[in-house]
């Protein structure tokens, strides 16, 4: 892998004045002689923040050592590189897993191995392709947390006024569609399935068989049988009219009911639950025309900066969050998200929820993207234009799949 060095130093000259805010400390612990303070940084914002300061709060009262508080970064990965090249970094990450490989080939994250090794953790306690997302060139960076991926969202109120069932593949997800689509002459009233994020390419190419890249990962694979099928079954939802580009833009239609399926995430469940009368269902993704299963793995891990003065806080923190599964579980119940460790993620409090069980199904075959150097460009500066441009019907199918190809080819090429 090509080592991102030039990008570090650029950030250092450039970023070395900027006045740094909620960096770890020194020294091991206060003036008082009081607890040492461990400074985790994330993304989370807004009620989130509570989430994460309750969860702090638990792994403080369970030890006296240290004294864990969160600081919110916006564009965390960025405020990272300026900490370094001012000296100053938090002693923890909350970090989201698919940027290990562009950030630890750039000396941002310390390797975790040793204390892995010292504590024997057991790493097979956690869902194996997120652990992989955490590894770079055979050095683990972190331990994996959290956990999502996108399953089928219907309507239970529609479905069942409509007469079907819950569709289990591709034939039947048509069928539903098309039934629970209504229109008021051309106005489309309720689109029957949502076929508005073309980033979910890649899990309906896992269902159709597929691959996003080959064999060795030096060239894409998704300009294939498979793709080309994916892409004209999109076209046939579009050409029976269960959606339109646009249509529910700056709303929630499925909670308004002018949506009747989606393919989405847990994150979704908090907000679906507050909504007045509406009983909703939660399925496995569609399996694809031959049986094949497909569905991809996101979610954040807990990191520790190269250099950060309290890592060994840091490390007991991570440990006490992602290796107990009880505390996974506590935060799940603080926050609908799923922990990364097998053991809580399969807790009763998931598993015998309705809305929740079939995440949890989904996770036992939920791939993660490739994570090779260039790839997140080919995603987005390659395949998913051109999947925007078919939708819009600008190109077709082969012209889409040729174009992405082309230049996401390109992407790798430079990449190496």
């Amino acid at each position: 892998m090509k080592k991102s060095t030039t990008a570090l130093g650029l950030a250092v000259a450039a970023l070395s004045v900027v006045a740094l805010t909620g960096c770890g400390s020194d020294g091991g612990g206060d003036s008082a002689g009081g607890p040492e303070p461990v400074v985790m940084w994330g993304s989370w914002s807004g009620e989130q923040v509570a989430q994460l300061e309750q969860q702090a709060e638990a792994f403080n009262a369970s030890q006296d050592r240290y004294e864990v508080s969160y600081v919110t970064q916006e564009l965390v990965e960025e405020k990272l590189l300026t900490a370094l090249a001012g000296g100053e970094v938090p002693d923890v990450v909350l970090w989201d897993r698919y940027q290990t490989s562009l950030y630890a080939p750039k000396g941002a994250l310390a390797p975790i191995d040793d204390f892995v090794a010292s504590d024997d953790v057991d790493l097979d306690a956690f869902y194996q392709p997120a652990l992989g997302e955490m590894r770079v060139d055979d050095k683990l960076y972190g331990l994996p947390l959290l956990v999502d991926n996108r399953s089928l969202i219907y309507n239970q109120t529609q479905l069942t006024e409509a007469g079907v069932a819950v569709p289990t593949n591709w034939d039947e997800l048509k069928t539903a569609a098309v039934v629970l689509t209504q229109r008021s002459g051309s106005t489309l009233d309720r689109a029957g399935f949502d076929l508005g994020d073309p980033g979910l390419f890649n899990m309906w190419l896992a269902q159709a068989g597929g691959k996003l890249l080959n064999a060795d990962e030096t060239k894409t694979a998704f300009n294939s049988a498979e793709g080309i099928e994916v892409l004209d079954f999109w076209k046939q939802l579009m050409d029976a009219g269960v959606f339109e580009q646009g249509f529910g833009d700056g709303a929630n239609p499925f909670a308004e009911g002018t949506l009747s399926m989606k393919l989405d995430g847990p994150w979704a469940l908090t907000s679906l639950d507050e909504v007045d009368g509406l009983d909703y269902g939660v399925a496995q993704p569609p399996t694809g025309p031959t049986g094949d299963t497909g569905a991809y793995m996101g979610g954040f891990g807990l990191v520790i900066p190269e250099g950060a003065k309290h890592s060994e806080g840091a490390w007991e923190f991570i440990k006490w969050w992602t290796t107990q599964p009880e505390n996974g579980v506590d935060f799940g119940r603080i926050s609908g998200w799923i922990p990364a460790n097998i053991e809580a993620a399969n807790d009763p409090f998931f598993t015998e929820d309705p809305h929740y069980a079939a995440f949890i199904e989904t996770l036992d075959y939920a791939q993660v993207r490739p994570s090779i150097e260039g790839f997140s460009d080919v995603e987005g500066k390659a395949l998913v234009p051109a999947l925007e441009q078919f939708m819009a019907g600008e190109l077709t199918a082969e012209q889409a799949l040729a174009q992405a190809q082309e230049q996401g080819d390109a992407i790798l090429e430079a990449a190496r």
